[in-house]
């Protein structure tokens, strides 16, 4: 309840609020915007909420305000909030490929693929989005568990737009994996390699990929870094109950 009187106090100012004193408002807005973002970027969620709702009552046309709080309401897995808030957002803002990637992230998760594969490739469309491998990748993974090949095809296609993006190169070595394509998971490794550092689930890839391969000396090689460089992670874990 403590939420509802400044709503109803700027409803009650509304009529005698001059434009120099409404620029005064959005701009407040914008400044709660961001400090909403900075609390939700540090995992302060209640803090985000607070000032993300506060924005909003200065300006309910916020189309920041409500993206934001969007993704605050996802991380507190309110899915309802969430929802209403993409929706209000894209409608007040319906160029924002951002939104778009992290809406249809959103609808995956919720099992409802084709609405979410639907905004991820819009996002991948516009040509003014930085980066459509982020949502080309992102529609793979809505059809990971569900059509492999289609699935496939989004990583592929995240490639051809950066070919050293390493969340796509990481799902395809997953994909090449999961078929016991052994020597096709070496050369996404390798590849993973050549663009930057490796990661707990590309070091127990590549350890699997290489003992299907039978090169076991190899194999071993990786399943020590895993273990020396991530000894917390599950993929460490899980590689001691395969290979124990």
């Amino acid at each position: 309840m403590r939420f509802l009187w400044p709503i109803l106090l700027v409803l009650a100012l509304a009529g005698c609020v001059s434009s120099g004193d409404q620029k005064n408002i959005q701009e407040a807005s914008r400044i709660n915007t961001q400090l909403g973002i900075d609390y939700a970027r540090n995992g302060q969620l209640a803090l985000a909420q607070e000032k993300l709702l506060k924005a909003l009552e200065q300006d309910s046309n916020n189309a920041l305000a409500h993206a934001a709080l969007a993704f605050v309401y996802q991380q507190l897995a309110d899915s309802t909030a969430a929802e209403r808030h993409y929706r209000r957002a894209l409608s007040l803002n319906p160029g924002d490929s951002q939104v778009r990637n992290n809406f249809g992230v959103f609808l995956c998760g919720r099992g409802k693929r084709e609405e979410g594969e639907t905004y991820l490739l819009q996002a991948s469309r516009d040509k003014r989005y930085a980066t459509p491998e982020v949502a080309l990748t992102n529609a793979g993974v809505c059809y990971r568990g569900k059509e492999a090949d289609k699935a496939e095809g989004y990583f592929r296609e995240a490639l051809r737009a950066n070919p050293a993006f390493p969340d796509a190169l990481s799902e395809m070595t997953a994909l090449c994996v999961q078929r016991q394509d052994y020597i096709c998971a070496r050369a996404f490794v390798q590849r993973f390699e050549q663009a930057g550092q490796m990661t707990p689930k590309m070091l127990w890839l590549a350890a699997q990929a290489e003992a299907g391969l039978g090169d076991r000396e190899t194999s071993r090689k990786y399943q020590i870094r895993l273990k020396r460089e991530f000894p917390d992670s599950e993929e460490a874990a899980m590689m001691l109950k395969t290979y124990q």
